[in-house]
This record gives structure tokens, sequence and C-alpha cells, in this order.
């Protein structure tokens, strides 16, 4: 052991500076040496020295020379290498160029400290940003560096705050059938059925926007979800859906299948490949063109505050609300994780709960009604008895 320890202090230093702080340096075989850091104690810098050459010994050292690329650097190779959806790495960038590099890209891997990212998300928390945009600003740099870690570049993630990553947004609306029937009483009629289903299917804009002809089986009631339409710089994409449980066949209600008929009959796009919902003119439907058309129609019935993708959520309440189970819920919303289910059904349950003590509170003065009844009749009874 003892030989051991020579060895590893022969392959490093430690050196007080002229700032007065010391320096813990490791050797190497071809003369150049590689700082470990400052310390403010020579106790501090030679444990920092000891700690190294007991990785070297255990095979785990990793050499700080390794993440002397900056975190921009890194950060673009990152994203060149990933197999992304475009509307994913045009996020990515945008978060990257927006909130993450203009604090952090300069520094160095082995830079990045925890004391570092706590404070740039700090700042991040306290600025003008929502909170949705910080979580997934977080989640995006620990991504990136445990990847560094995987690729051996640093030795551990300086990413450790917890719950950091958790996006807590705010509860969305659910609209009411007569509410979506409005709703769909007010737009043009050419895109009647389309909020209808978007509402009974829970379809979302990307993949209505990318349904065709031989994807829609009238006789069994049916739509195949196969593509969806994404828009990256103004330009219109097809792609699979996000994961394997997005490609699915999903049931059209009884009854909304004559509206979905008549669309068909009368706005579709022509031959197999004519788009189910499109433009006037058969065009692509867009979504900034799309999103303004529904802004006007939802002010026509006074539900400014809800969003088209409001819809989804509220068909999957509904859904949710006839006692679909986890497993079903999953299959008809597209997700491969049962977590989104799971809340629809804690919805549903809080809702179950509370008819429950409405009920509770109905038998209860129902009963003690009959109570009372019965208490002045035996009393009058009692009267003309006596």
């Amino acid at each position: 052991m003892g030989k051991r320890h020579r060895r590893t202090r022969e392959s490093g230093s430690v050196r007080k500076l002229p700032s007065g702080k010391w320096q813990a340096r490791v050797h190497h075989a071809d003369g150049t040496r590689t700082p470990l850091g400052t310390f403010t104690t020579k106790r501090e810098a030679d444990r920092a020295l000891t700690l190294a050459g007991s990785d070297q010994l255990r095979g785990q050292w990793i050499d700080p020379r390794r993440g002397q690329r900056t975190f921009e650097e890194y950060s673009k190779l990152w994203l060149e290498q990933r197999p992304l959806r475009p509307r994913t790495t045009e996020l990515y960038e945008y978060l990257l160029r927006l909130h993450i590099c203009p604090r952090l890209g300069g520094f160095e891997l082995a830079e990045l400290t925890s004391i570092i990212v706590r404070q740039w998300f700090s700042e991040l928390s306290g600025g003008t940003i929502g909170p949705s945009t910080v979580a997934k600003c977080y989640r995006l740099l620990r991504t990136i560096l445990t990847t560094a870690v995987e690729d051996e570049l640093i030795t551990r993630n300086p990413c450790v705050i917890k719950g950091a990553g958790v996006e807590r947004s705010a509860e969305r609306p659910v609209a009411s059938v007569e509410q979506v029937r409005a709703l769909a009483d007010a737009s043009d009629p050419r895109y009647r059925a389309l909020i209808l289903v978007a509402t009974y299917t829970t379809l979302r804009l990307g993949e209505l926007s990318a349904l065709t002809r031989r994807r829609v089986d009238l006789v069994s009631g049916t739509i195949s979800v196969v593509d969806s339409a994404s828009e990256v710089g103004g330009q219109r994409i097809i792609g699979e859906p996000k994961t394997a449980a997005g490609r699915r066949t999903v049931t059209v209600p009884a009854a909304i299948l004559p509206e979905l008929v008549e669309h068909m009959a009368r706005y579709a796009g022509e031959g197999p490949d004519g788009l189910i919902f499109c433009g006037p003119m058969g065009a692509p439907l867009r979504r900034a063109n799309w999103n303004e058309r529904w802004r006007a129609t939802t002010k026509k019935v006074g539900l400014e505050h809800l969003r088209f993708h409001d819809l989804r959520h509220t068909g999957n309440t509904l859904a949710a609300s006839t006692g679909a189970s986890t497993k079903e819920l999953m299959s008809r919303m597209g997700h491969a994780s049962p977590r989104a289910a799971l809340l629809y059904q804690h919805a549903t349950s809080e809702r179950e709960a509370a008819i429950a003590r409405s009920l509770s509170a109905l038998i209860e003065a129902r009963t003690a009604e009959s109570t009372s009844g019965n208490v002045r009749s035996a009393t009058g009874v009692a009267q003309l008895t006596t």
C-alpha cells in the first residue's frame, strides 16, 4: 500500500500560488501537468490529489483535459449526433440559444459545477420566462451533461437540483359537451367536423392535418393514425408519430360519425391521398392560419381562454369518465407511458368522490326531513288520542 501511495504522490504535486491558494496537479508521462483546481488550504489540495490517485488505481479517473471543450461546442455536437424529430431539434436549438448558452456556453465542461448550475437555474427561475420553459431548459442541460459523463469527458453530472426538471403547468380547462357543440356551430362549416373529431377522438392537430382518405374507414368508423404533420422554419414536414404508441387506430363515436361522413363528401381532398381537413383551396392546414380561425371561433362563444389542444384534454377526460382502463386510455391517447392516463383517471376518481359526497348530503337531508315528518305525525296522533 505504501508503494502505491508513493507512486500516486510521484504522479502529482501540490504547490502554493502567489494568491495564497493551493493548486493540485497531476503529472503525465509526456511531461505535461493537469491542474485539478485551486484550493483554500493545502489539506484540501492534498485530498484532491489523493482522490485522483485513487481513481487512477481503480481505472475511474478522467483526465480533466478531456472536458476542456466548452459547453456550447459540445451541445452543438450533441445535437448533430441525435436522431431527433425536426420540431424537437428546433425547440432544443431555441432553448440553448436563448436560455442556456448565453450563461453557460462559455464554460468548459470540466468547469461546470453544481454551484454554477444552481445559480443559473435560480436566475432563470426569477426571470420573465414561464416555469414550464425553465423546467425544459434544465432537463435539456441535464441530458446533455449526462451524455458528457457517458463520453467520459466529466466525472459527474453537476445537475443535482431535485425536481428542477418537473413541469408544473397550470391545469388546463375542460369544455363541456354543450360548449364543444357551440364551438362547432360557431365555426366555418368547413371546420365543424374538425372540432368534433379533435374532441372525441383526441387526435392532435398534427395528426388531423396529416390525415388522408386512405386512413379513414367509414364502414367500421375508425381512423388509423400513422402520420403527423409538423412545421419547422415555415416548412411542412410529414413524419411518423413521436412514439410507436402514437401509431394507433381510434374509433369515431357513432354520434359524430355522420358529421365526418358529410364533411368528407363536401370538403375533403380527392383520391386516397386527399387530405381530410384542409383549407378552402385544398391546401394543407397550417398551424398559424388555423390558430387565427380558432381564436375567432372561441371569441364568438365567449371561450377565449380555450386552446385547440384543450379539446384533446376534454376528450381524454370524458373518455376516463366512462370507466376506461389505464391501458385503454393509453391506447386511445397514443401514449407509451401510463402517466397521463393515470392523471385523467385520478381526476375522474376525484369527481366520483365528489358525486358520492353530494349523494350522501342528499340522503342525509331527505332522511332528516322524513324523520322530522314522522315526529310531527306522531305528535299529532298523540294529541288526538289524549
